[in-house]
This record gives C-alpha cells, structure tokens and sequence, in this order.
C-alpha cells in the first residue's frame, strides 16, 4: 500500500495544474485621456466667460478713466487709487465693512453653536426646529432686509410689542442710531444665516464618537468640562469652515444693509459694496472698479490668513 501511494503521489501532483489568471482589461487610453476634458470643457468656457475675462477686465479698467461722461477711455495709472484714498470715503467703507463682517461671523457661529447644541438630541420636536430654524436661510436676502425694516421702524411691530408687555408707549428708532445701527443690522445678518452654521456644527457633532464621550463621563467630566476640552476640539473642521464662509459672505454683503439702512444713518452702515453701487449709478465707472478691486484685495489679504490659521490648528487638533 505505501508503494502504491508513492508511485500515485508524483501523478496526482503532475495531473493538477495552477489556476490560470485571466489577464484584467486594461481601459482603453483613449478612455482615460478623451472623455474627461470632453467632459470639463463646458465648465471651463462657463468660468472663462463669466469669471476670468470679466476680473481680467476690472483689473484693467481700475487704471482708467472710463466713465459716463467721455466718449474714450484713458490710461491714467494710479490716479483712482490716490483721490480715493485721499478723500476719505474708501476708508470709511472699508472700516465699516471690516467690523460688519467681524460682526456677522462672531454672531453667526455663536448662535448657530448654541443651536447645534440645544437641538442636538434626534427627537420630533427638535427635527420640526431644525427646519424652522433653516427657513430663513433659503429666503430672499432682500425681503428679509424689508421684512426687518418694517418690523424695526419707531411705529414697528417691535416697539408695539414692547409697549405691550411694559405698559408704556415705546418708540425706539432701532435703525436710527449711528453707534448700535451696524450691530442691528449685522444681527439681522446673522438671523438669516445661523441656521446653515447650525447645520455644519449638527454634522461636526454628530461626527463625535459616543465611545470618547462615555469614557469621559466615566472620567467623571461635566458637560462643560466635556464640550471644552472634548467637543468643542474636535468641531474644528466646522468651526473653520463657518467662520470662513460668514467673513467672506459679510464682506461682499449689500442686499440686508440696502434693504434696511441703505447704508446710513450718517454712513455708519455703509459698507464697500453699497459705495461702490452708489458710485456705478453716478456714472464714474472707473473709480466704482477701483473700489472693487479694492475689496477684493482686502478680502484676500483678510480671509487667507483666517483660513490657514484654523487649518492649522485642525492639523494640531
């Protein structure tokens, strides 16, 4: 019997043969390279058209003298630049526009935070919040803007109901007041758009494991004590992403200034893009596109910086 088995062995071994691999299809390099520029093509003639030529422009028109009342246009170099500057207007809205959007972003992800935190628990009521909480985001900026003019006015909805729950007649000029009209309004501002900061930090709450949060209950943490040195840590890809979006938002913000104070009482809410439409509708187009490309400067030179500050302390995080 052992002699059979190994006479049997060497041909049993011989008779079974490897599993043959069946060669992968390699993609076609056509494929690869054809379809994907076919496919962007649309999209890059879309920017091109209506990003790229008309910033190239703004570019070149800030060195002019283009405006309603001349035929031609001249190459005047840095003129628009230094009687802006000299006037004194420019740095106005440019300081006004700087503390709105400081405003704004302050305002938005501190009342977005905390109702992210208050309506965190998955119930129906908190859900049915949820949404009218989001209402305001998807309204039109100007009707909102209109809707808080009217609701703010001396004989607004706002001073009658005041006057009905203290007993005397109030008549408050809310959007009257040259030192607290900017921080009504960029309240407003923040109103409309706190609902999707709550929506960013809901997603970056959720994120958080539960594991991490048992074990510091375990620990014998307080809620406080958790949020601060836990929740509030690992929120840095929201916080980053809500605080970049509310300065870049406020800096080109017009229609909720317009629609309310269009920029006053005294210019104390007028920020660069009101100006700039104010300077458009007199007819000096080359100045407005200084102003613009102005604007677009401080938002680089501000918002860079910001961004890659709290990119890196995600990365520390």
């Amino acid at each position: 019997m052992s002699t059979n088995r190994t006479l049997l062995a060497p041909e049993r071994r011989q008779s079974i043969s490897p599993p043959t691999r069946t060669p992968r299809r390699q993609p076609s390099r056509g494929r690869r390279q054809d379809h994907p520029l076919w496919f962007l093509i649309p999209a890059f003639a879309v920017l091109l058209v209506f990003f790229f030529v008309p910033t190239v422009f703004n570019f070149v028109y800030a060195f002019t003298d283009w405006s309603s009342f001349k035929s031609s246009i001249g190459f005047i170099g840095f003129d628009n630049f230094v009687s802006l500057f000299s006037n004194g207007t420019l740095v106005n809205a440019l300081r006004v526009t700087l503390i709105y959007a400081v405003l704004v972003a302050v305002f938005q992800n501190v009342f977005g935070l905390i109702l992210a935190l208050l309506l965190e628990r998955d119930t129906r009521l908190n859900r049915t919040a949820r949404v009218l909480f989001f209402i305001p985001v998807i309204m039109s900026a100007l009707a909102v803007g209109y809707i808080f003019q009217a609701l703010l006015k001396p004989e607004g909805a706002l001073n009658d109901i005041l006057s009905f729950v203290t007993g005397s007649d109030v008549s408050i000029a809310w959007l009257g007041d040259t030192t607290w009209t900017i921080v009504v309004v960029a309240l407003v501002h923040s109103w409309k758009w706190m609902g999707l900061s709550m929506l960013i930090y809901l997603a970056g709450l959720k994120t958080i494991s539960a594991d991490v949060l048992e074990a510091s209950r375990l620990d014998g943490a307080s809620w406080w004590q958790t949020f601060r040195q836990i929740r509030f840590p690992l929120l840095a890809p929201a916080i980053t992403f809500n605080v970049a979006t509310a300065l870049l938002g406020s800096m080109n913000g017009f229609d909720i200034v317009q629609a309310t104070t269009e920029g006053g009482p005294g210019g104390t809410t007028e920020l660069l893009n009101i100006f700039i439409f104010r300077t458009f509708g007199q007819g000096l187009f080359a100045q407005a596109t200084t102003m613009s490309l102005v604007l677009f400067l401080m938002v680089a030179i501000l918002a860079f910086p910001v961004i890659r500050t709290l990119r890196k302390r995600e990365d520390v995080l």
